[in-house]
């Protein structure tokens, strides 16, 4: 996998950003790629709802064998989903995804968009989605990235005469594109967009089919095929010597965290896709762009231009392809004179980095510090080498309006040329955190108030530096991100984006903290320095009826890196509340409060992400039985830690030391999200875990995913048990008790409806819907318009002990701090303290 996909990042000349990533290095091979792209001026845009969702081997095949600018607009950046590999949800997991996609277009050669609409998690509907993402601003969104754009045909994943059959995300996000269509090309849609943006009508719109949308193979061989269209996307690459399916598979195993890491595939493969809107392509059945010029005929005054470049094509010398450079300079200069038009800039850049190509001509800027700050001053290092015979002259290099230098020298072949250039950083520079995340969004909707980021993946760079040079003659400007390069013993050489961050950040480490009692608490802040010499005063601001020890503490930090931690004491009020805490860091009159969270992992650039410095504060009544906990860890979740912030003693159980009576020691043991998918010792130590029931142990087992096929899981429970897709999705969702008189309902504490307010993002997740009659379900709830769920708690006896399985969304509702949830699962770990009895009712199905 890796040499393949080390091959393939050498030879696909992405147009992904590619920030902070290492220079591509280009052979005779991708110059040639490069140059099919270059006179084929035509774009198709595919669209769905999440990272995943896209079908990589139809976005390679347009790509790469038709060689059409192609771009996946995602709608969301997929926020509200699990995390296979690490820690981050909601919207560092919306980061962290956004990088996998950008990883994957860099080996389909995609480009990658956006919407502003927040993955607020599992949807049933069209009608919940559309009303919580906000139609008409998505909708806007989607509008603004086609007339952007300027796909010729659009391509959609899902649906969208299917409202209800299928995630809710997935159908909007195909009646977003039906509607968007249309509305590109009507000057009374979205009038504000014209002042920067033209109309633009693509051609054709279609629906990216296959047998399982027909319910089966058989169903789909007798469907009427008259519109659609059948293209085998297993073509094979000889110049490269992969087939595209292959590069398929290697960009959707860029989606680690959703544990999309597969083997790669070879032969003819078929892809479908309905046409809904638009004329049939009748010559050429396989031809998505018959009809539309794809040509350099299609600009005005390209015609020229494309008669120099397919002669190039037609000719191309891959033992030197610099033989070609007067000919991509010509057609450059011919393209400049060019009235501005959509494909101008386009291609200006693709010829650039041609031209760059074919010349070996390295250029870098790099700073000597992976950040700084705004106001202060960095120094950046120039590496500038022409790698050919090729008369280049380097008139001048410019960062922005900052800074320019006008060195006025050949670059002779193979001699490098460096320079060192003292940047300062204007105070009103911005930091560069993820742009959507700068300010507070809603449940639905980011909010991102300058119009030029909407759509973008990234925050683009802190600054770009231009480089003009002189090539035979000719003016030629190439750019480049202002980019950290560094090594490490054990990696290597690896880049970076370069940053600019605060001058100091502050957290607090717990993002919750619940207060059992009136007792207070010392609470620490953690101050991290980002520049050297760091002076100021730190407050930490609580709600009205919490108190704090100390108004005012000063901070002193010599080095920058280097971090300082200060204490507070907080007293909570005698009653229940619920509030923020948040510190507030003052340094040369300026106020500060921010966190800083890096997410750093092999496969993606590190990401610096500034997010405001706040941690929920929970004053909450809770009584506990039992104090050892033992906790099997599962996809990853933060349980444990939520367990010992109301005083429980958590100890992280190893599956591969479970041994028969290494277990009786717990007061109950946990099994945390999704064990039983991941975690495949379970299968071998599951009879531990039944013992250790039977002999008096209480055992919660949290959610697992059935797939297609169930959960491959025989003795899951020590009762029959059936887990399916039932889940309940509206967090607001009315609760009832069906047993008020239970045990758990009672002991130790009393659950009533009430603790089921504030609950985020869902009820529960794929909850049993049939069980042996020795389990009890104690909860019932629906999603409007549905049948009630009684499987998302379920308890029974097994001999001296209690089993527990539970769909309830606890690794969501423990981090956020919500009351009920505390209570519940306290109830719930207490159950062995309880002796059940037979007078219990008994309920099953």
């Amino acid at each position: 996998m890796r040499h393949y996909l080390l091959f393939l990042l050498g030879f696909l000349l992405s147009v992904s950003p590619n920030y902070g990533q290492a220079p591509k290095r280009s052979s005779s091979t991708d110059i040639y790629h490069s140059l099919e792209k270059l006179n084929f001026l035509g774009s198709a845009m595919y669209l769905a709802a999440h990272p995943d969702d896209e079908n990589t081997r139809l976005i390679s095949y347009l790509s790469n064998e038709v060689h059409a600018r192609t771009a996946y607009l995602s709608i969301t950046r997929g926020d509200g989903g699990q995390n296979l590999i690490g820690p981050e949800l909601r919207e560092l997991l919306g980061v962290l995804r956004t990088e996998e996609l950008l990883a994957a277009r860099r080996v389909d050669g995609g480009i990658q968009f956006f919407t502003r609409a927040n993955d607020f998690g599992y949807s049933k509907h069209p009608d919940e989605t559309l009303r919580i993402w906000d139609k008409e601003k998505v909708l806007g969104d989607v509008v603004h990235l086609i007339r952007a754009f300027k796909p010729d045909v659009i391509i959609n994943r899902f649906d969208h005469r299917t409202p209800g059959s299928t995630h809710g995300h997935h159908t909007s996000s195909a009646i977003l594109s039906e509607e968007a269509f249309d509305l590109a090309g009507n000057a009374n849609a979205y009038k504000e967009q014209l002042q920067t943006l033209s109309l633009w009508q693509p051609k054709r719109l279609f629906f990216n089919t296959s047998w399982w949308f027909y319910g089966s193979q058989e169903n789909f061989e007798k469907a009427d095929k008259s519109r659609l269209l059948n293209l085998d996307t297993g073509v094979y690459y000889p110049m490269l010597g992969i087939s595209n399916n292959e590069i398929a598979s290697i960009a959707s195993s860029q989606h680690l965290c959703q544990g999309f890491g597969r083997p790669t595939f070879r032969g003819s493969e078929q892809e479908y896709i309905e046409l809904l809107k638009g004329d049939m392509p009748v010559i050429d059945p396989s031809n998505l762009f018959e009809g539309i010029d794809t040509s350099w005929s299609r600009i005005k005054g390209g015609a020229a231009i494309g008669e120099i470049l397919n002669a190039v094509e037609k000719e191309f010398n891959f033992k030197d392809p610099s033989s070609h450079l007067d000919d991509l300079v010509k057609a450059y200069n011919l393209l400049q004179n060019v009235e501005e038009d959509h494909w101008k800039s386009i291609k200006l850049n693709e010829l650039e980095n041609l031209i760059t190509a074919i010349t070996g001509l390295y250029l870098e800027a790099s700073s000597e510090t992976p950040y700084s700050n705004p106001g202060s001053t960095v120094n950046v290092n120039i590496e500038a080498i022409n790698r050919s015979n090729t008369l280049i002259n380097l008139k001048s290099i410019s960062i922005g309006t900052l800074l320019t230098i006008d060195p006025s020298i050949t670059l002779k072949n193979n001699s490098k040329e460096t320079f060192e250039l003292s940047l300062n950083v204007p105070k009103t520079k911005g930091f560069t955190s993820p742009y959507w995340l700068a300010e507070k969004g809603s449940l639905g909707m980011y909010t991102v108030n300058d119009f030029n980021l909407i759509g973008k993946p990234e925050t683009p760079p802190a600054f770009m530096v231009y480089f003009l040079l002189e090539i035979n003659g000719k003016p030629v400007t190439i750019s480049r991100p202002l980019v950290y390069r560094y090594s490490k013993p054990e990696k290597g050489e690896l880049y970076n984006p370069f940053e600019i961050l605060p001058a100091a950040t502050t957290s607090i480490p717990d993002k919750v903290l619940i207060f059992a009692d009136a007792a207070p608490k010392e609470i620490p802040v953690r101050v991290r320095a980002m520049k050297e010499n760091l002076q100021g005063s730190l407050q930490l601001k609580v709600p009205n009826g919490w108190a704090v020890d100390t108004p005012t503490k000063p901070v002193t930090i010599s080095k920058n890196g280097d971090e300082q931690i200060v204490v507070f004491v907080v007293t909570p009020p005698k009653t229940e509340s619920e509030g923020v805490i948040s510190p507030l860091l003052t340094i040369d009159g300026q106020e500060i409060s921010k966190e800083l969270v890096t997410i750093a992992y092999d496969h993606i650039p590190t990401q610096s992400v500034l997010l405001p410095a706040e941690t929920k504060v929970v004053r909450l009544n809770i009584e506990k039985a039992g104090q050892d906990i033992g906790y099997i860890m599962g996809a990853g979740d933060e349980v444990p830690e939520s367990l010992e912030q109301i005083g429980y003693t958590v100890n992280r159980i190893d599956p591969a030391e479970i041994q028969q009576g290494s277990l009786d020691k717990y007061d109950a043991v946990v099994v945390g999200i999704r064990a039983y998918n991941v975690v495949d010792e379970l299968k071998f130590k599951q009879p531990y875990l039944l013992e250790y029931v039977k002999n008096g142990g209480n055992l919660i087992v949290q959610y697992n995913t059935s797939g297609r096929n169930g959960l491959n899981f025989e003795n899951l429970a020590p009762y029959s048990l059936e887990v399916s897709r039932d889940r309940v999705t509206d967090e607001n969702a009315p609760v009832s008790i069906i047993d008020k008189q239970h045990p758990m309902m009672n002991f130790p504490n009393k659950i009533t409806s009430g603790d089921f307010e504030g609950w985020v993002q869902e009820r529960g997740l794929y909850f049993p819907d049939q069980w042996n009659a020795a389990f009890t379900p104690l909860l019932s709830m629906s999603d409007p318009g549905e049948t009630p769920k009684e499987g998302s708690l379920l308890i029974a006896s097994y001999g001296k002990g209690t089993y527990i399985y539970t769909g309830l969304s606890f690794f969501r509702e423990l981090p956020a701090g919500v009351s009920g949830a505390y209570k519940l699962f306290a109830n719930m770990l207490s159950q062995n303290k309880v002796q059940l009895t037979n007078d219990i009712p008994v309920k099953g199905k």
